[in-house]
C-alpha cells in the first residue's frame, strides 16, 4: 500500500475517534469521565470542564477533516504534531493528578505517539513530492 493511502488512513482513524471521544465527552460527560484517567470527576458545577474538553477534541478532529479533505497535506502533516500536543497535556494532567497510570500512557500518551508518527509519516511523503525538481518550461525560440 502506498505511503499516502497509509497516512490517509491513519489520520482518518484519529479523526473519527477524536470526533467520538469529543461527541461522548459532549452528550454523556458523567459516564465518559472515568475513562478519562483522573481519580475523580468535577462535581457540582465543575462538570462543564468534561464538555469544554469534548467541544475541543471536536474541535481539533474537524480541523484535520478540513486540511485531509482539502488536500493540504503538508499542513495536515504539522497540525497532526501540533495537536499531539494535547494529548500529551492530557497525559500529563492525569499523571500530575495521581490519576491512573496506565490510562495516561496506554490512551493519552500512545495516541499522542501514534499522532506523532502519523505526522512525521505525512510530511515524508509531502517532502518527497516538494524535493521532486521542476522541469524547466520550453522557451520560445
Amino acid at each position: 500500500m502506498a505511503l499516502k493511502k497509509i497516512n490517509t488512513v491513519l489520520t482518518a482513524a484519529f479523526i473519527l475517534f477524536i470526533l467520538w471521544f469529543g461527541a461522548e465527552f459532549i452528550l454523556s460527560p458523567e459516564t465518559t469521565a472515568p475513562g478519562f484517567g483522573l481519580p475523580s470527576r468535577p462535581s457540582g458545577d465543575g462538570g462543564g470542564f468534561l464538555v469544554v474538553k469534548g467541544i475541543r477534541d471536536v474541535v481539533l478532529a474537524l480541523v484535520l477533516g478540513v486540511l485531509l479533505v482539502t488536500g493540504h497535506r503538508r499542513a495536515l502533516g504539522w497540525v497532526l504534531l501540533v495537536e499531539a500536543l494535547a494529548a500529551y497535556g492530557d497525559m500529563t494532567t492525569v499523571l500530575a493528578h495521581h490519576g491512573s497510570v496506565v490510562t495516561a500512557f496506554g490512551v493519552h500518551g500512545l495516541t499522542a505517539t501514534l499522532m506523532v508518527v502519523n505526522g512525521l509519516l505525512v510530511l515524508r511523503e509531502t517532502r518527497k513530492v516538494a524535493s521532486v525538481p521542476a522541469t524547466p518550461a520550453p522557451q520560445p525560440a
